[in-house]
């Protein structure tokens, strides 16, 4: 029985990957999984720590984590239906700010599927933490 059903899940696993991997007649699909994944041009953490703002009010209520923000690369690699995914409780100035950033983000080289650019969703984690002005320099 235990082998039937590892079978099964391995056929339902093969036909949902291989169901993406189809050429599609509509252009607006979104894929999850590509032959070729959208690549960021440049290194994604340098423009979030470079362009991230921690809010004030975040700050002055000591409010850290990590905020799980999805969205779209279209075939033209521009970012769109951004959205958060999960937040931080009592963090929404963070949530904001999160949507902000990657909705300014530059164009990234799209995902490819079959030789053809196609619309991907993404999620990316940011994590908001303060520094603690009790650590020495230098550790």
């Amino acid at each position: 029985m235990k082998t039937i059903l590892a079978f099964c899940i391995v056929v339902l696993g093969f036909s949902n990957a291989y169901s993406q991997s189809t050429e599609s007649t509509d252009p607006n699909e979104v894929y999850t999984v590509v032959q070729s994944q959208p690549v960021f041009n440049g290194k994604i953490n340098t423009y979030l720590s470079d362009n991230i703002k921690y809010p004030e009010d975040a700050r002055k209520g000591n409010i850290q984590g990590t905020v799980y923000v999805q969205f779209i690369i279209e075939r033209d690699g521009s970012v769109s239906s951004v959205k958060v995914l999960r937040g931080v409780e009592g963090g929404r100035s963070l949530e904001n700010e999160a949507v902000r950033v990657v909705s300014a983000m530059p164009v990234w080289t799209p995902g490819m599927q079959n030789g053809h650019p196609v619309r991907v969703q993404y999620m990316v984690p940011i994590h908001f933490m303060l520094a603690d002005n009790n650590i020495p320099s230098g550790k």
